[in-house]
């Protein structure tokens, strides 16, 4: 029970179930007359499993004992086995010497099978040196199709031993069959070095003796066949496959056309020949185009796209060869040729769009023969040498017209009599020539010549400034040289004034005539120290005459202003000889100049009046002066309303003031009008009078004090210009030496 817990928790349920159905069966009084029945058949039942079961065990019993008699049988045999065995290990220990024997025996059987395979083939081997010698006969008389059919049939033939004898496995009998083919290599490249001697003069054959071309073409048609085939198959390869003949047929191709036109060094860098190299290129490769287009193409399979190979190969190798030209230090011409030929001529009926050549022959889908990178700074490599050349021109202009300057004659005259020189049309020629030659090539190098152009332009303004005050500095040493100093000043100004009008013609762009303020500036700098210089020069001579006034004398009476006037009149004269708008600036700049030395003269305190008669023979002097004056600019045309010696007029009435203690209300007129004036010229103008006391003095000063004035836009400074001396100390020592 404790081994076997199930059994009596099995033999409990039985019970339990039998004593249920049986209590369930016989719980009827009239049930119990069949119990002795029922009694007889279990008991009948019970004998019938017993039974049973004791077959059943009987049965399994014999089986177990039959097995173990099988496995004790098993196991006596499996020893005896293993003595067996030992015995033969120990036996084949003995024997191994013998073993060795073998092995050499099988290496000798294995080397006399493959020796049996090369004894079948010999008779084919031992022909293949007179195949060998026939095939390279026939290459030496070029006859191509012949030799390589022969070639053919010999690579098939080594191709086919070679493939039986792998499949048999007799690698080591390929090194034996080889060397009777070491031929074929020697054949192969002498056949090859034809083909390509061929296809290098393919150009020239296709023209004279198109039958050789075409039998190289046709045997490399051939080759390509069978290296696809044998690359199709993939199971054995041959020696020397695949041959990629065609491949090397377009490098030939290619490296043929390069080194004929492409491979040359040292190309001038100068224009002349440049020019005759790039024409050189121009007419070959429409030729040869031509040839390839018209006979090449039908020399071979349309597949080889031999028009669109050529096609491609002029165009490539000329951008590289562009490229390398440009790295020489080419001068502008060269760079213009240049330019010219890639970006014009290359596209255009005279080249690659030459009506021979089209449709076929099209190059616009292979980009630009010069990248927008290259041709960027192509033109900027153009630009620094027409600038150096512009710069070494515009130099020497100027050098020939400052010579001219010191000439014993008077410049040259145009046909209304205005003087001019020849400046001004070398100039504009040489700066419009350079930006129409740029425009036939691009409107960027237009534009980049153009604005160097300006630029250099300005820059020479400076420089001939520059040398007008040179010039004005040897006149100020000896008047006398250059002798026509001021004709050719004014020479100078109508040259500007020509130089600013034609300017903004440069450009051919209506559109982009915009001159740069810089420029404008220069221009405006250069006719102001050319009008500076002759005012000097009108200085020069007015300066004596101006240095006598004020004084008694002149107060009393002289020709000091008629003076004045012949001195004008006879610069006005010379100033006639420019045109009109110059001709205005200088009287009324000359008159300004006038007017404010003679108010200069009065404010140089060298006068004052002791008396009202002198304060009136003083008015009345300033009046005529001032009246004489102002008819003379009237009369050479300047209005008088535009003249600055309404100023002597308006300073007269200040002194003809009678009433010094009205002078508060007159001054202030006078600094509402003149608002440059300071509180010196006043001062100073009140010494004049004589008759101011302090007082009065004071409280004009004062009232100007109280009414600052501002300068209007328009105002054209009169007093500010004029210096006042300074006052004198009201004690001084006596000169001598300190004690």
């Amino acid at each position: 029970d404790e081994e076997w817990p199930e059994a009596e928790k099995a033999e409990k349920l039985a019970r339990g179930a039998a004593l249920k159905w049986a209590s369930g069966v016989f719980y009827r009084p009239e049930k119990l007359e069949g119990l002795g029945q029922y009694r007889s058949r279990e008991m009948q039942r019970n004998s019938s499993i017993q039974s049973r079961l004791k077959s059943t065990v009987q049965s399994y019993l014999e089986g177990v004992s039959a097995g173990l008699e099988q496995l004790r049988s098993a196991a006596q045999e499996v020893q005896s086995a293993c003595q067996d065995l030992g015995a033969a290990r120990w036996a084949l220990l003995d024997s191994a010497d013998r073993f060795q024997g073998l092995q050499q025996m099988q290496a000798l059987m294995v080397e006399h099978v493959q020796l049996a395979s090369v004894v079948q083939v010999l008779p084919q081997l031992f022909s293949v040196q007179e195949v060998f010698s026939h095939t390279l006969q026939l290459l030496h008389g070029q006859h191509l199709l012949e030799a390589h059919a022969e070639l053919m049939m010999m690579e098939h033939l080594r191709d086919d031993i070679l493939s039986q004898l792998d499949l048999r496995g007799l690698s080591s009998a390929q090194t034996t069959v080889l060397s009777y083919f070491g031929g074929l290599q020697e054949l192969n490249e002498s056949l090859a070095k034809q083909l390509w001697d061929i296809v290098g003069n393919s150009l020239r054959l296709v023209r004279e003796d198109p039958v050789l071309f075409v039998t190289a073409v046709r045997i490399i048609e051939r080759e390509e066949k069978i290296d696809d085939t044998l690359l199709l198959e993939a199971t054995f390869l041959p020696p020397g496959r695949p041959k990629s003949w065609k491949q090397k047929f377009y490098q030939v191709l290619r490296e043929t056309i390069i080194g004929a036109h492409f491979h040359a060094t040292g190309v001038d860098a100068e224009g002349h020949g440049l020019a005759k190299h790039l024409a050189t290129l121009q007419k070959d490769i429409v030729s040869e185009l031509r040839v390839v287009k018209d006979l090449m193409v039908q020399c071979v399979p349309a597949h080889y796209n031999i028009l669109s190979i050529c096609t491609i190969t002029y165009h490539q190798a000329l951008t590289s060869h562009l490229q390398d030209i440009l790295q020489e230090d080419l001068d502008k011409q060269a760079l213009f040729l240049l330019l010219e030929w890639a970006l014009h001529v290359y596209h255009s009926p005279d080249m690659m769009g030459h009506p021979d050549l089209l449709p076929e022959v099209d190059v616009s889908a292979l980009g630009p023969l010069m990248s927008p990178e290259l041709v960027d700074q192509t033109e900027r490599k153009y630009v620094v040498k027409v600038k150096a050349s512009m710069l070494e021109w515009l130099q020497r202009t100027l050098e020939v017209e400052f010579k001219e300057w010191f000439r014993e004659e008077e410049p040259e005259t145009d046909h209304q009599g205005f003087f001019q020189s020849a400046l001004p049309v070398i100039v504009m020629q040489m700066l419009s020539e350079n930006i129409r030659v740029a425009s036939l090539i691009t409107n960027s190098l237009q534009q980049k010549v153009y604005t160097m152009a300006l630029e250099e332009l300005e820059a020479f303004l400076g420089r001939l400034r520059e040398a007008l005050v040179q010039a004005g500095k040897e006149h100020q040493k000896d008047r006398t040289v250059p002798k026509y100093y001021v004709s050719y000043l004014l020479a100078m100004l109508n040259n500007n004034l020509a130089l600013s009008s034609s300017v903004s013609s440069l450009h051919p762009d209506i559109a982009c005539r915009e001159v740069p303020m810089s420029l404008r500036a220069a221009l405006d700098r250069m006719q102001k120290k050319t009008c500076q210089l002759l005012l000097e020069e009108l200085l020069l001579d007015l300066q004596p005459l101006c240095l006598q006034l004020p004084s008694h004398k002149w107060l009393l009476g002289s020709q000091l202003v008629s003076s004045m006037c012949e001195v004008i009149n006879k610069y006005t004269k010379d100033f006639s000889r420019v045109r009109k708008p110059l001709f205005t600036l200088l009287l009324t700049e000359s008159e300004l100049l006038v007017a404010s030395q003679y108010l200069r003269a009065l404010m140089q305190k060298k006068m004052v009046c002791k008396n009202k008669e002198e304060r009136v023979q003083l008015c009345d002097r300033l009046l005529q002066d001032a009246t004489q004056l102002r008819e003379l600019f009237c009369g050479l045309g300047l209005d008088g309303s535009q003249q600055s010696l309404e100023a002597v007029f308006a300073l007269r009435e200040l002194i003809c003031l009678k009433d010094p203690a009205m002078l508060s209300l007159e001054v202030l007129g006078f600094i509402t009008k003149y608002p440059d004036i300071s509180d010196e010229h006043i001062s100073t103008l009140l010494d004049l009078r004589g008759d101011v006391s302090k007082e009065v003095r004071h409280m004009v000063l004062e009232m100007m004090a109280q009414h600052p004035q501002v300068l209007p836009e328009s105002y054209r400074p009169i007093f500010s210009t004029i210096l006042v001396p300074a006052p004198e100390l009201p004690f001084c020592l006596r000169k001598g030496k300190c004690a």
